[in-house]
């Protein structure tokens, strides 16, 4: 057996109807569409959602939430995860090249998460007022 031999069983698949070939082929005349009407019609066919004229349920119900597009490019670094950067200086293209950050982020911000206990000198990056209080507590030092 080869792949381009493989056939489905006899019988599996049905041959699709050949609509508005004549009164023979059974899909004559109208073609299966009915007598009147907008499907009738070709290129007649409304709109995904469209209801006939009354209000669709995505105008009916109300808008929630929000995504906003700066959100790819800005990205908040844990407290704890600044403890690889032993004694070195932190900024964004260090946050880069450890890859704690995506390299399309434009800005990162130090958020109190976790425990700090290496010193490290962040340079260039926003810090929450807890996270700063952290770093100088560990020894470090904070430069914006």
């Amino acid at each position: 057996m080869r792949l381009n031999s493989l056939k489905p069983a006899k019988g599996a698949r049905r041959a699709g109807k050949r609509a508005g070939r004549g009164i023979a082929a059974g899909q004559g005349k109208t073609a299966g569409r009915g007598m009147k009407g907008q499907r009738s019609r070709s290129g007649g066919y409304h709109k995904v959602g469209f209801e006939g004229g009354q209000m669709p349920l995505q105008r009916r119900l109300p808008k929630i939430g929000f995504h906003s597009m700066r959100a790819k490019f800005r990205v908040e670094v844990r407290l704890h995860e600044l403890a690889r950067f032993d004694g070195e200086t932190v900024d964004l293209a260090a946050l880069k090249k450890a890859r704690l950050v995506p390299k399309r982020a434009e800005k990162a911000k130090i958020i109190l998460s976790g425990k700090l206990e290496v010193p490290v000198k962040v340079t260039g990056l926003p810090v929450t007022p807890g996270a700063r209080k952290a770093i100088e507590a560990a020894g470090g030092s904070v430069d914006t």
